[in-house]
């Protein structure tokens, strides 16, 4: 296809597929003539991959970029493409996910001791490295400095919820064998999805309010 049907397709300005093209984001196509190319479906699929990066998980161009070449080079590992992909697995040349050195894991845990206690607890196999780790731990002693007693052991709950909800995102990305498209996939499911998660548990806040407080002759607050 020509530059102008990839825009068309993608929705992508034309200025903007050629920005890309210049700033190797999106690889070349087949050229046709001196000012001409061919593009295909790889080309579309990256397209999309990049507006993923860009507009919904708000990286900038050069750190899509980075993303961007970590995905190829890791295309034929799936679990270090969407480690990757979810933000866990950093893209510029960092120890991969789960790597560390004995030591190092062991210094980085401790940083955050609450995180390091939930993992255990779950059993989970996961990075020390991992982001999430920190603000677990930032988010409990913000709780406590405001007098709320909260510690790890409450957390195990929604972590059983959590655990659901990764395994039904990885169900999702089952059937997708594209490795861009996989990739594109994973960045919209968390990424994108991440508000209505939250607004399904303010929906469900006030069904439980109803259907404990309801009947008291007050109704419950709207927002």
């Amino acid at each position: 296809m020509r530059i102008s049907e990839l825009s068309r397709r993608s929705g992508v300005p034309n200025a903007t597929i050629k920005y890309y093209l210049r700033e190797g984001l999106l690889p070349p196509g087949r050229a046709t003539a001196a000012t001409q190319a061919e593009y295909d479906e790889t080309h579309l699929r990256r397209l999309r991959l990049i507006r993923a990066l860009t507009g919904v998980r708000g990286l900038s161009v050069a750190s899509a970029k980075q993303v961007l070449d970590a995905m190829t080079e890791h295309r034929g590992d799936t679990h270090e493409l969407l480690g990757i992909a979810f933000g866990i697995r950093p893209p510029d040349g960092g120890t991969p996910a789960g790597d560390e050195g004995e030591g190092e894991g062991e210094a980085l845990a401790e940083a955050n001791p609450e995180a390091a206690a939930l993992v255990d607890a779950m059993g989970w196999s996961v990075s020390a490295r991992n982001p999430a780790r920190q603000v677990i731990d930032e988010t409990l002693r913000t709780l406590r400095s405001l007098d709320v007693e909260y510690g790890w052991e409450a957390l195990l709950p929604y972590a059983e919820l959590a655990e659901r909800t990764a395994r039904h995102d990885l169900d999702n990305l089952e059937t997708v064998t594209d490795p861009l498209e996989k990739a594109e996939r994973a960045v919209l499911l968390t990424f994108l999805l991440e508000p209505a998660l939250m607004a399904l548990r303010r929906l469900a806040q006030e069904n439980e309010s109803t259907a404990r407080h309801g009947g008291d002759g007050h109704t419950p607050a709207r927002p």
